[in-house]
């Protein structure tokens, strides 16, 4: 019979056990109000993983250089690996989650079967049909610079779009794809405000 070795037992007048610190955090999360009890160390990144189970936000090198755990923050592009969490309270915080969620649906094909991709943005389309990602891992970071570089940034040059996407890392496409993505989603936009506008001048 093999018996484990117990740990050696506490002096009397030894102190408790620190027990772990947990806090409170409100957070404002693709416009939901999430509370969530955790340690005030936790990254934004691992409370969008772990607590909220918003899983398409990616962990990569954990030293803010990859960018695959990028999130807008008050519409700014943040790497949520070097955030705490409680940081962001009081913030707006969207994931790529919210893309999808925020797109009108997809219509139907002429024979009435849905789009098997569901819904998608129209940055979302643009990275689909430019062939913007291989693996997909740096995909969710893109998204997101992309879409915050685009509200601060709605008509950028080529030049411009490149030295922005130089700032996260992707192995796969060699990053041109991914710049003529989001050339084509700028162009697309502008179309569609010209439209808009000249729509209300004819009001």
């Amino acid at each position: 019979m093999t018996t484990r070795p117990q740990p050696p037992a506490a002096a009397p007048d030894a102190p408790p056990p620190a027990e772990r610190e947990l806090q409170l955090m409100v957070l404002d999360v693709n416009g939901e109000r999430h509370e969530v009890i955790t340690e005030p160390r936790r990254t934004l990144v691992d409370v969008l993983r772990h607590e909220l189970r918003l899983t398409g936000t990616h962990v990569g090198c954990e030293h803010g250089i990859c960018g695959a755990c990028t999130v807008l923050v008050d519409g700014r592009p943040v790497r949520s690996c070097l955030m705490f969490a409680a940081q962001a309270e009081g913030a707006r915080i969207r994931t790529v989650e919210a893309l999808s969620a925020e797109a009108p649906e997809a219509p139907d094909a002429p024979d009435g079967a849905r789009d098997p991709v569901g819904r998608l943005s129209d940055l979302q389309r643009a990275f689909r049909s430019h062939h913007a990602l291989q693996c997909g891992f740096c995909t969710p970071g893109f998204l997101m610079l992309a879409e915050g570089f685009l509200a601060e940034r709605p008509d950028p040059g080529k030049e411009e779009i490149r030295e922005v996407v130089a700032a996260n890392l992707c192995r796969c496409t060699g990053y041109q794809p991914i710049v003529e993505a989001i050339e084509h989603c700028a162009a697309a936009r502008r179309a569609e405000r010209a439209a808009r506008s000249d729509a209300r001048k004819e009001k």
